[in-house]
């Protein structure tokens, strides 16, 4: 293995919610009155923290978002989960591999730490992620693309960020894992490839990814 570490995101790479969560985030904005399409969201708020979606907003309109937006969007998002939410297909036998290789692995997110468990719950990835494994943009001063969130999940699993792997499926993210001096492995399975610019490699098929990481 050339890592000691494999820092996955979330949502995209272990739990098949951006369709989900980008379709509900656009519905409400536009119920708003803020029109988005399901393209827009993906654009523009795909891997990034709640703060994004309210400062993009502000800035663009001058208008806030109502106080209770996060915790109205995030009730419809785990109503939907429970529904509809599936693990990414190979997920579950990349992790069942590096956990019998012997290999370090944490999940660092943009999502909320409620979301994050919801979301392995659901979908049975739960055994595989205790709390000691679990980071989110709620940890850190600055969400994706700031390298913040990256950095603090290498020092709490005392690994070096040079010997950390980042595993990505948004643009956001993968500006994050390189501004951290980490290799980031861009997963352009929804995300067009070449809007992963700047990843170390590139893959489709999270069932090929343990071997890519050898």
């Amino acid at each position: 293995m050339h890592y000691d570490l494999v820092i996955f995101d979330n949502d995209g790479v272990l739990v098949d919610s951006e369709p989900i969560s980008n379709r509900l985030l656009a519905g409400y904005l536009t119920e708003l009155g803020h029109p988005t399409s399901y393209e827009d969201s993906l654009h523009d708020y795909m891997g990034a923290a709640m703060h994004r979606v309210h400062d993009l907003v502000e800035q663009r309109t001058g208008q806030r978002l109502p106080t209770d937006f996060d915790d109205v969007f995030h009730t419809r998002v785990f109503a939907a989960f429970e529904r509809e939410l599936k693990p990414v297909t190979g997920a579950v036998e990349v992790l069942e591999r590096l956990d019998a290789d012997g290999v370090p692995y944490c999940v660092a997110s943009s999502g909320s730490h409620e979301r994050i468990r919801v979301g392995h719950r659901t979908t049975g990835l739960d055994r595989w992620f205790d709390d000691e494994r679990i980071f989110s943009s709620q940890d850190v001063g600055r969400g994706k693309p700031a390298p913040d969130l990256f950095l603090y999940a290498a020092e709490r699993m005392g690994v070096a960020p040079e010997r950390c792997v980042v595993v990505e499926d948004s643009p956001l993210g993968v500006q994050a894992a390189v501004a951290a001096g980490m290799d980031v492995y861009g997963f352009a399975s929804m995300t067009p490839a070449e809007k992963l610019d700047g990843a170390t490699r590139l893959f489709t098929d999270m069932r090929e990814l343990a071997e890519l990481l050898r």
